[in-house]
């Protein structure tokens, strides 16, 4: 599996990251989901690159100009509910692109030890068109185990399998990583933001952001 970390190559990547993370902004909901959505974006216009193009015949005012066109039917996938500012990134640059939505959550179950959190990852409701053939962008903002992501992609399967698969998350612990690059397709690739090295006992990425469906939405009961 190939890894894009944005952190490797300073940009307006960056900027966004450092206004998710710092808890004196993240109190503004609107600041935060632009900012989940402006680097869904700029995701969006990278992997672009990675995908075919067809030479189309455009009439202008003047004369006909030879251009290109999106010729790889896209799939645009996201997990609730965190997940859909991000997601509505990338659909500002594939709009045109079909779209597919999964709800994943976590379970928790009673204590073994006090300190620790335990939980299962429960698909409740799946919603997609046919994937055959076609690639799929899977994003997800917080990669933490990376089994609401595997998980997802599970079930996504059972509409067809897809010519070519990327992952796109804004921050994933290094465990998340490495259980990813066991569980997908070897020419899958991953797109985040920034790569943290640890989790907490509770499975939150350290130092991370918080919980960004809470920071896009407001505290969930």
């Amino acid at each position: 599996m190939k890894v894009i970390n944005f952190a490797e190559t300073p940009s307006l990547v960056s900027q966004y990251m450092s206004e998710l993370r710092d808890v004196k902004i993240q109190g503004d909901m609107m600041r935060f989901r632009q900012n989940l959505e402006r680097i869904g974006e700029i995701m969006a216009y990278e992997i672009s690159k990675t995908l075919e193009y067809k030479n189309v015949d455009v009439v202008t005012p003047l004369e006909t100009a030879t251009c290109q066109r999106l010729a790889t039917p896209v799939v645009l996938g996201t997990i609730f509910r965190a997940g859909l500012p991000f997601h509505q990134g990338f659909l500002q640059y594939f709009d045109s692109a079909e779209n597919a939505f999964v709800s994943a959550y976590r379970k928790y179950k009673e204590k073994k030890y006090k300190d620790q959190d335990e939980f299962d990852i429960y698909i409740e409701y799946i919603a997609s068109p046919r994937l055959d053939g076609k690639t799929l962008i899977l994003a997800d903002p917080m990669l933490a185990t990376g089994s609401s992501m595997e998980l997802s992609y599970r079930a996504l399967l059972t509409k067809g399998v897809p010519a070519r698969t990327h992952l796109a998350a804004v921050i994933a612990s290094q465990k998340a990583v490495d259980f990813v690059k066991e569980h997908f397709p070897e020419d899958t690739t991953l797109w985040v933001g920034a790569i943290d090295a640890e989790i907490n006992s509770h499975s939150y990425i350290v130092p991370g952001l918080g919980d960004a469906g809470d920071l896009a939405y407001g505290i969930k009961e």
